[in-house]
């Protein structure tokens, strides 16, 4: 399974900070950011996959956060 979502994240050293963050919720997953895009693109690979869960993570850090479709 892969989601997409669009975010505004901005800078590499965030988007590592997230990552992280995101494997402790997700361990198992692989996890990426294209920062190059407009969208700021995360994107997640994951047997299971929470958008709820995953939109939460980013708002607590400051993030906005919202699945790309």
């Amino acid at each position: 399974m892969i989601e997409v979502f669009k975010t505004n994240v901005q800078e590499t050293e965030q988007s590592k900070m997230i990552v992280m963050k995101l494997l402790e919720h997700f361990p198992n997953s692989v996890i990426n950011f294209d920062l190059e895009d407009c969208d700021k693109i995360l994107r997640i690979h994951a047997v299971s996959i929470s958008n709820k869960r995953i939109i939460e993570v980013l708002n607590s850090y400051g993030y906005q956060c919202e699945v790309l479709l």
